[in-house]
């Protein structure tokens, strides 16, 4: 569907920098479901062999706590544009906040396996909701000329959260001697750690009323005058007030609203560029990078690693994550998407086959021999580094820019379920992969990781400088 009205001229104006700070504040509020994203997804890192103690449960049952917590994410990312479009942007934020808060005290205290596993899922649901709707929202908010800076807020709030859960963590492990179960406020430090993120979920919940709403959803439900006035708070005064909306409007007329049925064709079910992007989001899953997230700490363990040495690396590899996430936001649009996911694959490959190596050797006194032990540690890092200096911020670049405008919303929609999926099957099945062989999982981490290079190679086109319009 097309639409035959001329697109009204712009009447935006560059925004002033007496707005910038506003513009800024308004961008880092939203983020915050990142940080919480980021938070909530690896926290449970600091809990899991705490977990499997206090339940006394293998690691068949162990890995279904820790992922089913995807199951929320993958529902909540699904329904959270639908109940956005209905009760504004604001609103689903302050959902999420409720959500993040009720999940952590639930965590915090629960009765059995069974309510910690349903106040997972519950927190599962808040991340995927913040997952879609801190982007969406910085967007819509975002002056033209700072979207893209702003809109970057949303995935470094996300490796942030991953990296203060982690300190968290650590500190909370050394406040209880270094053990899980030690005692902190009358509860176990495990119980503790998942409940702090009552205060940032909190934070984000109180920093929702301090925001405006988005402009665009006003004036999609004719609330014109409220938008002037958003409108003028974050583009400026200067702004043609009465142009600015009708382009809003045409805008949002003009939308082709894709559906699943647009994305079917070709010779297996998927058009070819729809099957593209469900690769991308599977060899991003495949490599095994949320490992290093979710059960990094129990692996550190299960080599001989003190157990408050292994929190601190944790909180390390999470740094780490973050150095090369600032490093993948400098290069992407200078040296290209394709390079960048290219280099990445190659530096994966050689940290995940270090890994493989040195976790083949046998312990001795219940630790890895010291040299493999260090070759271990710091292939660990290396294997984090280049996932987030290429395929943790080349992805979601790619996802958003190299599907043709008609089918971009479903299309993104569909290869962010298979995300989902691809995260569920690597988090569930870990625990019982490292039961069985340790060193022959990372192999198979390793191979996704090669076999990555042939396929961007192949079938992955560079989208750095392309306007949207010429996709497909």
């Amino acid at each position: 569907m097309t639409s035959t009205a001329q697109a009204p001229k712009s009447g935006a104006a560059p925004a002033h920098p007496e707005h910038l700070g506003r513009v800024v504040f308004i961008a880092a509020a939203a983020a915050m479901g990142g940080f919480l994203f980021g938070y909530d997804s690896s926290v449970i890192n600091g809990a899991v062999e705490a977990i499997r103690d206090r339940y006394d449960i293998g690691s068949a049952a162990l890995a279904q706590v820790i992922a089913i917590a995807l199951i929320g994410c993958a529902i909540g990312a699904a329904t959270a544009g639908r109940i956005a479009d209905r009760i504004g942007r604001i609103r689903c934020m302050q959902i999420s906040a409720v959500l993040f808060t009720v999940s952590a005290v639930g965590s915090a205290l629960p009765f059995a396996l069974y309510d910690l596993a349903f106040w997972r899922v519950v927190g599962g649901f808040a991340i995927g909701m913040a997952s879609v709707i801190g982007p969406a929202y910085i967007a819509e908010v975002a002056p033209a000329e700072y979207r893209g800076r702003l809109g970057s807020f949303q995935q470094a709030a996300i490796v942030i959260g991953i990296a203060v859960s982690q300190l968290v963590n650590w500190g909370l492990l050394n406040a209880a001697d270094g053990d899980q179960r030690g005692r902190i406020l009358g509860l176990e430090a495990w119980q503790v750690m998942l409940g702090v993120m009552v205060i940032p979920a909190v934070i984000y919940g109180l920093l929702s009323f301090a925001i405006p709403e988005s402009p665009r959803y006003l004036i999609s439900v004719g609330k014109h005058e409220q938008a002037r006035e958003i409108l003028a708070e974050v583009e400026g005064k200067d702004v043609d007030f009465d142009v600015r909306i009708a382009e809003i409007e045409h805008g949002m007329n003009s939308e082709h609203k894709s559906s699943f049925k647009d994305l079917l064709g070709g010779s297996f079910f998927f058009k070819p560029i729809v099957w593209i992007g469900i690769g991308l989001s599977v060899f991003q899953q495949f490599v095994g990078i949320n490992v290093a997230f979710y059960y990094s700490s129990t692996l550190w363990q299960s080599v001989g690693v003190d157990p408050t040495d292994s929190f601190f690396y944790s909180f390390t590899t999470s740094i780490i994550n973050i150095v090369g996430t600032v490093i993948a936001m400098l290069l992407v649009d200078r040296v290209g998407r394709k390079p960048l996911a290219l280099v990445g694959s190659v530096g994966m490959v050689i940290g995940l086959a270090l890994e493989a190596w040195a976790f083949s050797f046998h312990l001795v006194d219940g630790k890895l021999p010291a040299t493999q032990g260090w070759i271990a540690l710091i292939a660990a890092h290396i294997f984090v580094l280049f996932f987030a200096l290429s395929w943790g911020v080349v992805v979601w670049v790619f996802l958003g820019e190299m599907f043709p405008n008609k089918i971009r919303a479903a299309a993104l929609g569909v290869a962010a379920a298979a995300q989902w999926i691809a995260n569920w099957a690597i988090t569930a099945s870990f625990p019982s992969l490292a039961d069985w062989n340790l060193s022959v999982t990372y192999v198979i981490y390793t191979a996704f990781a090669a076999l990555s290079i042939p396929f961007v190679l192949k079938y992955v086109k560079e989208t750095k400088g392309k306007a949207l319009e010429e996709m497909g």
